[in-house]
Order: structure tokens, then sequence, then C-alpha cells
């Protein structure tokens, strides 16, 4: 292990007997105290936390008080919040400077994320006033680019979308005089010697934070990890890195990747990022099962017929055709974000909401899943169409970044079952494709029917058995909850009808939800890992997919082609209809 690490050690979380209710003071390094609620809040409620300088503790009492401690680093350094520093890291904070900066370097700034995601998503914090005072953003890659370039191309993606206040101009000018740029290449030392030199000339002598986040292709992460890890980490605070997917193509791969960042970086020190899990009504997932009576004593195998996590986007590759023919659908969607979902669903409460308690549940889950078998398994890949009004679509083969014998699912279909005694038997049913005819993400939870229905006989030409009761989490877009409810159309007769009890989202709360990176971004510089993912949640998941993958590319399995703009393979209906289930989609 390099040696060069700060590598914080970290207290236990204050619990408290029930894990729907935890104590709001929940540790963790740095000095911060976050509370770890799912509840929601507004971002200003939610960015108090942030308001502070490290020298002052906060802990949130559980009647909403806020009680502020000061406590100077070396008091932090006996308690154990922050790593012990050695004579030449004292001699580094100087006299009388205790107070703390972060250090934000994205690595790969010139890129389409970085661009479009990770400097908005900064801004927007910074905007809500979640970062610390003392913050600097660093936008570092190979192409040539001055400060002024760097601010100019970031501009252009910035927005006041979350509040419309009359201050927005002043504030974009003020985050953008936060915002530096460094030319390097990415496995050389001496650009990062000459990063480190930058960013300890804006740290002034205060404790240094450090987070990297890594915004480029993963067969260099490595070589980024290494030379950040020995030329600029930080030698009196924390230093993280956050790693973006893909995390391999498989098990060999993945293990390999994870095998190389733990020779420079602790496991607590990575911070691998789906931005699925900072959707929302992902982060909604666990409220609305543990802090709602009526939906717990249902969650089992007794009551729910089926789940399904429905991933559906209206257009193809648009030049992500050499990115998406190396990996496909199942591994840029269904690998990761549905089947981390699908963790989340499943899971077992945990004993508390602490980021290891949820982690450790969701593995077990993974753990506890059926092997996939191929018969299980649907694929098709897209091809062109014409539309009556005389426009035409590409095939997937007709991006030139693609082979056009390539047989790369873009769409894949499959059921899976987790053999434990809460879901044994039930199908969890994943779909997700691209150039499909609507952009959405849900999650359909169908219950079973109601054995001996009285109202089968009068309900009026109905189903009721196939008019079952369904809950929808509809992650995107028009975020919202519904639950379909078979209710009496008003009048004399007796005839039956499935509505809708609803949670729209922008009906019912006036603030703009967030994007997932604010979320996951601000996570990652206080610390919190609750939504990331550990190492052996990823070998989990590779595991139960790797065989999958190996046996469909050995076999050269032929995708099923679908138009552009349509619903899907038909394959799709025969493999839930071979469950016994209807895609609740239609």
């Amino acid at each position: 292990m390099s040696s060069s690490l700060s590598r914080p050690s970290y207290s236990s979380s204050s619990r408290t007997s029930s894990p729907f209710f935890p104590n709001h003071s929940s540790l963790i390094n740095g000095g911060t105290r976050r509370s770890l609620s799912f509840l929601s809040a507004s971002p200003q409620e939610l960015c108090l936390r942030s308001k502070r300088k490290s020298v002052q503790s906060s802990v949130v009492l559980q009647d909403g008080a806020v009680v502020v401690t000061n406590s100077s680093p070396i008091e932090k350094l006996k308690d154990g919040l922050l790593s012990v520093p050695s004579q030449e890291v004292v001699a580094e904070l100087g006299g009388g400077e205790h107070e703390s900066t972060v250090s934000i370097t994205v690595v790969g700034a010139s890129g389409d994320l970085a661009k479009k995601k990770i400097f908005p998503a900064l801004f927007a914090l910074y905007y809500e006033g979640c970062l610390p005072e003392h913050f600097t953003i660093y936008g570092y890659a190979r192409s040539k680019m001055t400060d002024g370039e760097l601010r100019h191309m970031v501009s252009k993606t910035l927005t006041c979308r979350i509040d419309k206040r009359a201050n927005c101009g002043e504030k974009m000018e003020e985050f953008l005089k936060r915002c530096f740029y460094h030319t390097g290449q990415y496995d050389s030392q001496e650009h990062f010697v000459a990063l480190n030199k930058k960013l300890k000339e804006h740290e002034g002598g205060r404790l240094s934070n450090r987070l990297f986040y890594l915004s480029i292709p993963p067969n260099i992460f490595v070589d980024a990890v290494k030379c950040a890890s020995s030329s600029a980490s930080s030698l009196s605070g924390w230093t993280r890195v956050i790693v973006e997917k893909p995390f391999g193509r498989d098990s060999k791969t993945s293990a390999a990747l994870t095998n190389s960042l733990k020779h420079y970086l602790e496991e607590d020190q990575i911070f691998r990022i789906d931005h699925y899990l900072g959707k929302e009504l992902v982060e909604n997932l666990s409220v609305l099962r543990f802090s709602n009576l009526i939906f717990e004593p249902l969650w089992s195998r007794q009551y729910i017929q089926n789940v399904q996590f429905i991933f559906s986007e209206d257009f193809g590759t648009e030049g992500r055709g050499g990115y998406f023919d190396h990996y496909g659908i199942i591994r840029d969607i269904m690998q990761n974000h549905l089947l981390q979902i699908l963790a989340l669903f499943a899971m077992e409460t945990p004993v508390s909401l602490d980021a290891e308690d949820i982690r450790n549940e969701k593995v077990k889950v993974l753990r506890s899943m059926r092997p996939i078998q191929l018969e299980d398994v649907v694929i098709g890949q897209y091809k062109g169409t014409t539309t009556k009004g005389g426009v035409t679509y590409p095939s997937y083969t007709d991006d030139k970044t693609v082979p056009k014998d390539s047989l790369t699912p873009t769409f894949a279909a499959a059921a899976l079952f987790i053999d434990n005694a809460r879901w044994d038997g039930v199908p969890f049913l994943m779909k997700a494709g691209k150039a499909l005819h609507t952009r959405s993400a849900e999650i359909r939870v169908q219950f079973r029917h109601v054995p001996g229905n009285l109202y089968n006989r009068n309900s009026g030409g109905t189903n009721l058995d196939r008019t079952t009761n369904e809950l929808v989490i509809r992650v995107q877009p028009d975020e919202g909850i519904y639950l379909k409810i078979n209710n009496k159309v008003p009048g004399l007769g007796m005839r039956l009808d499935q509505s809708h009890l609803n949670l729209l989202y922008s009906a019912r709360y006036s603030k703009e939800i967030p994007d997932a990176y604010e979320r996951l971004l601000l996570d990652a510089i206080e610390g919190e890992r609750r939504l990331f993912i550990r190492s052996d949640e990823l070998d989990a998941a590779w595991a139960l997919f790797t065989p999958l993958l190996k046996e469909i590319e050995e076999k050269k399995m032929i995708p099923e082609l679908y138009p552009y703009g349509s619903r899907g393979p038909v394959g799709a209906h025969y493999l839930a209809a071979k469950h016994n289930v209807q895609w609740g989609d239609f």
C-alpha cells in the first residue's frame, strides 16, 4: 500500500433500537456529522450540514435542534476523527490556520460527462450553499486549455434550475472564479506533481481534503489513481476517488481493476458511482417500505406475484456506438443500474441506516440469487425504420463506429429469482432497451389476485384476476408513485374499474428534484458511502451475470430485431408469459 495517502479512521455510528428512526448524529470522517435519514428535505435543509467550518462539529438532535461545538484539529485527532498526521503535516498546517478546504479535481474535465453533469452538479451544490466555505475545483485533462477557456466551457452548461433566484448570474461568476484548469497526461507523475503544487497554493495552509472524480475511460483508471495517490493526495486530511462505471466487463476484469485500485487506495477511499442510486425515487424505496406499515407486511412472496424493473430509452447509441458495442445493454444497464435497484428493493431490514448495514443486506440479496438461465433471457437489436410521416431512423449497425455484423444486444429482458425465504418463487423481471417507443425507468410491483374474489361474478366483464393491485414507482421522467386499485364506478349498477391513487411529485412538491449527481457528489464530499458500491457487492453482481454473458458470446446468440421506436422484441412477451406475468407498461 502506498504510504502517501491519509487513511481516516471511522468511529461507529450511534444507533437507536429501531432501524426506522436512527440517531440523527451518525458520525463520519473529517469531523463531519450528518443525518443519515432517508426522509426528504429541501436542499437548504440538507445543506445546513455543510455550512460550517471544519473546526466545528454539529449534532442534530431528535427534536431538530442543532448543537454546534468548537474543537481544534488536535482535539479531533485525539478523538480519532482524522488520521494521525506526521510531523511534516503538522508543520504544513502552520501556526493558527486550522480551517479545512476541499479541493475537487475533475479528471477528464473536457469530456461530455464533466461538461453536462459534473460541473453543473457542483454549481447546483454551490448555489444551494452545500459546498464548504473553502473549496477549489480543478479541471484536469490532456486538452490544452486556460482557466478562462475552462470557465467559458463550463458556463455554457450552468443553470439556476433549482431556484430561480435573482442572484443567479452573481452566483455563477463566484463559482467560476473557483474553477481552474491544469493540462496533463493521466499517467504522468510529473504532471500530477504540478497539479499538487497548484492545489497547495489554493489550500493556503488549511487542512487539506481532496476529491478526485475520474471521468475518464476505465483503461486509464489505474494510471490516474497511481499518479494521484503518490503525487497529489492530501497529507493532512482525507483523499477520495470517485470511479465511474463500467467496473470491468466480467468477474475477472472487475476483480483485476479492484485489486489494482486497492494497491493505491483503501476500500473506504474508493467511491464507485452508479448515478441511478442517487435518483430521488430510488432513494425513496426504503422510506416507502420501512416507514409505511401498509407495505412492509406485504413485501414477500405471500402477496407479491412478480416485480418488474423496466428501463427504456427513445434514442439509439448516437455517437456512443464504439463504447456501447464493447459492452452491450446487459453490462451497461442491467448488471449495475437495475440490479442495484433490485437489491435495494428486496433486501431485509438493515440494522440501521448506516452505510455498511445497508450494503451488507444488499450483498445478501445478490448472493442469494439463482444463476440466470439462458432460456430466461431474450436479447434484441434495433433495426432501421421509416415512420408514416416519412422520417427514417437508422439501425444499430448503421452507426459508423459499429461493425456491420455486430451481435451486441441493444435490448435485453431476463427473469431472475432470489432463493430465500422471503422471495422464493417470485419472478423478478428486468427489461432494458434503446431506441424504444418511450424514455422511462420504473419499478412495478404486481400483487397476487384476491382468492375467491366475490366480485368476479359481477365485475362488468372485467377479469379481476388480471387487474391485480399494482404499485408503480416511476423513477423518471415525471417522478411519481401510484397504486392501482379496483374500484366501483359511481352509479346504481355494480360495475368495477381500475383506478390510481397517485402521488405525482411535480404536483405535490414545489421544489425541483435535484439531479442524482448532486446527491452523490455531496455524499462523496461528506464521506457518506450508502449510495456507492462496495467491492463485495460488485463481485456478487458480476458473479451473477458473467456466466450468462460468457454463454451468450460463446454461442454467438443472434439478437431478435425490433423496429426503432417500437416496444421491443416480441420474445420479451413470451418470456413474461412463461412466468405467468404481463409486462406492466403495456
